[in-house]
């Protein structure tokens, strides 16, 4: 029986593993302020599977308020890491930026576990890992988007607004070139700030059954974007709820995530929205970087 359980261990490892080669990183967060020292933030760089003859563009991956690392399995969520396969093999870097191990937390879902400061210092990883990025060779320094999944998306709003919670006033390197947000925390008015709108070209991806971070409130987040000047695409999937992009996710009622207004949330992956939401993004991309 060894031999054979050895098997199965070995076919299971295969598959769970990415296809692109992965390296762990380490880096300053930009949230050093008054004194302060930065946070060393956690990330995990996977590279295109085949490589460039130049610098090739690159994408920064914001998780949810799950985390990157997977409480069960303890690895990178499957969800990301079907991404990166998917950009990789488009050409792209990715590095994946774990805020919350190095500052010791677990998951910000849940009421007792959300932090709000620790929400607000995602802003900061991002430039912080776009710095990263443009110190290496590899990496078109000027060609560099973002895409972040519900509190990480929210984490997209506040770094790409006009008004960035992460930029520095004296950041003097290349900007952001596009960025993606799916199904968004705080993809309102009341949170971002009514005259909230951005520079960077940004697709918002929603689900129109997503009760944790529902679609109207976003809807007209993005409207009003775009009626101050704001490069901003919105695209809703009729019948999707959250997480509708994560593979093989079942529908699920998260009760442990009670929000405070008594809202259960919902999340499934929606198979028709998936496969949109690969091909609108691929799209997107190659359009801006």
């Amino acid at each position: 029986m060894r031999p054979i359980a050895l098997l199965l261990l070995l076919l299971t490892a295969g598959l769970a593993a990415p296809a692109a080669a992965q390296e762990a990183v380490h880096f300053p967060s930009l949230d050093g302020k008054d004194g302060a020292p930065p946070t060393q933030l956690d990330g995990y760089l996977f590279r295109p599977t085949k490589r460039a003859a130049g610098p090739a563009p690159a994408v920064v991956f914001m998780h949810g308020c799950g985390g990157l690392i997977s409480g069960i399995t303890h690895r990178i969520v499957s969800r990301e890491v079907e991404w990166a396969r998917t950009l990789n093999a488009q050409g792209y870097v990715v590095l994946m930026v774990d805020s919350l191990t190095p500052r010791g937390s677990g998951e910000i879902c849940s009421r007792s576990g959300f932090k709000m400061w620790l929400y607000l210092k995602r802003p900061a990883d991002a430039y912080g890992a776009l710095t990263y990025l443009q110190t290496l060779p590899e990496v078109a320094r000027d060609r560099i988007g973002m895409i972040g999944w519900s509190n990480g998306g929210g984490a997209v709003l506040f770094s790409v607004a006009k008004r960035s919670r992460g930029k520095p006033a004296d950041f003097a390197a290349p900007d952001f070139r596009a960025a993606v947000a799916f199904y968004p925390g705080s993809c309102n008015a009341q949170f971002v700030g009514r005259d909230w709108t951005t520079a960077v070209p940004l697709l918002i991806l929603q689900g129109e059954k997503d009760v944790w971070t529902p679609a109207g409130p976003c809807k007209a987040l993005a409207d009003q974007a775009v009626a101050l000047g704001g490069p901003v695409e919105f695209h809703l999937y009729p019948g999707a709820y959250h997480d509708f992009d994560w593979p093989n996710l079942k529908r699920k009622e998260l009760t442990a995530f009670t929000t405070s207004k008594g809202v259960v949330p919902i999340t499934g992956e929606d198979p028709a929205a998936h496969a949109d939401a690969v091909e609108r993004v691929k799209a997107f991309l190659a359009r801006h970087l």
